[in-house]
């Protein structure tokens, strides 16, 4: 939300907002732009008939003051997908969906549309290299890149949020059931995907992940007569610690590692196929990706020694990421670190989903926060509940920071590696300021 105001600023608009509490690094920005309200808090008496447009996060309840003065004066309400479509309903607009991935595939598509000096409105869920804000639109754009989101749009709007961007060109990378809280059961889950991909015009394209089976079965039961692209994993090789991409237009040594980025790769190479950018220029653009904020991103490296963080929450990306980080660096200890954060990864209910999910670590830790179950009114857990789950011989678990850190501190990491994976923080850990003192 805070992205979307910068950028409506941005555009020459007017803006104004309110939150019951605002923290870095979005106080931070909004103070920069003079956006930051003056008190925080709900203050209907604010609304007027000045205001043309309310835009409403998923943070608003229905019963907040605000929005029920917006509703009495009448004033236009729009979610937040809804006003951004409103934003771009006159370009082309590319919606990047799926369980996992989407993050990186925007940012790839992106850092290639620029490189290529394509002119491109976007929004895209982390903070990327080279850009300013997570949100731009333009009036002069005719192409606009989404990440699509499939979780809720508001509390007065319970459809998911990339049902409402209206794909010319969508992409679908994996599915692998999430936010058990909105979507009870996986059909359920699976169904929301299938209403994105039947949004699709005659004259637009599909592009998705074959490896996949839930999205291969999504994209085959379609009855559209636009143009399907079927993607896999690319030629590559690994050698010292790098992957170079093996392509018709010759090898492309990459920033970027894992079965799961190369596939990424893949499906953004059609997205921007179908922006009418060839082959070759999208492979010297993407030799230069580093990758997108949280996103198997380094924090430190020395030699024999190096630690990523990530943003793996739902049991495939897990699985993903720590053979990403083994298969690049077999001769390495692992150590894997996984938060549950999420609704469903607190849920006792969901933890069988995560079995032998972190099977390949050669140490593997699951950290929790009590005081996260208690602000999600979730039942508490316990460590037995969590090492049965995940089904993981040896498998330390965590529900104190201090400890945790403590942990690390006393590990001798020699020839190691160390993955963060979290969508959270490990209740205010700062990772870089760890990974400094770790000593290898």
């Amino acid at each position: 939300m805070h992205n979307l105001a910068i950028a409506l600023h941005l555009k020459g608009y007017n803006v104004s907002g309110s939150d019951d509490e605002i923290v870095d690094p979005a106080r931070t920005r909004l103070q920069s732009y003079g956006l930051l309200p003056d008190q925080f808090g709900w203050f209907p008496e604010n609304l007027d008939h000045s205001i043309h447009s309310v835009i409403l996060g998923m943070h608003a309840r229905g019963d907040n003051p605000e929005l029920i003065r917006a509703k009495e004066l009448g004033l236009k309400i729009y979610s937040y997908p809804e006003f951004l479509y409103e934003q771009s309903k006159d370009k082309l607009r590319v919606v990047v969906g799926g369980s996992h991935g989407k993050t990186s595939i925007t940012a790839m598509i992106l850092h290639v549309l620029q490189h290529c000096n394509v002119d491109a409105d976007y929004m895209v869920g982390a903070k990327l290299e080279g850009f300013d804000v997570m949100v731009r639109l333009t009036s002069e754009a005719k192409v606009m890149v989404f990440e699509g989101d499939e979780y809720l749009t508001s509390a007065i709007d319970l459809r998911p949020k990339f049902h409402l961007y209206k794909p010319d060109i969508a992409l679908v990378s994996g599915i692998a059931w999430d936010h058990m809280n909105v979507f009870p059961t996986f059909d359920n889950y699976i169904e929301q995907f299938r209403i994105f991909v039947n949004l699709i015009p005659d004259s637009g394209a599909l592009i998705y992940c074959e490896q996949d089976p839930e999205v291969r079965k999504v994209a085959e039961s379609v009855s559209g007569r636009y143009k399907k692209f079927p993607y896999q994993v690319p030629g590559h090789k690994v050698s010292g610690g790098k992957t170079v991409l093996l392509t018709e237009e010759g090898e492309f040594p990459l920033l970027i590692f894992g079965k799961h980025n190369l596939m990424n790769l893949e499906g953004a190479r059609l997205v921007c196929n179908q922006l009418s950018i060839s082959n070759t220029d999208f492979y010297r653009a993407i030799s230069g990706f580093k990758g997108a904020s949280n996103r198997l991103e380094l924090m430190t490296e020395r030699p024999g020694f190096s630690v990523y963080r990530d943003f793996a929450h739902a049991p495939s990306k897990l699985s993903a990421t720590i053979r990403a980080v083994k298969e690049q660096f077999p001769e390495r200890r692992l150590v894997a670190c996984f938060e549950l954060h999420t609704f469903s990864s607190l849920n006792k209910d969901f933890l069988g989903q995560y079995a032998n999910s972190m099977e390949e670590a050669d140490l593997a830790i699951v950290y929790f926060s009590p005081h996260a179950l208690e602000l999600k009114k979730l039942p508490m857990l316990s460590p037995e509940d969590i090492s049965r789950s995940f089904g993981k011989t040896g498998l330390m678990v965590f529900s104190d920071t201090t400890m945790f850190q403590q942990f690390l501190k006393t590990q001798e990491w020699g020839n190691s590696n160390l993955l963060l994976m979290s969508s959270g923080n490990y209740d205010g850990l700062n990772i870089k300021d760890l990974a400094e003192k770790l000593k290898a």
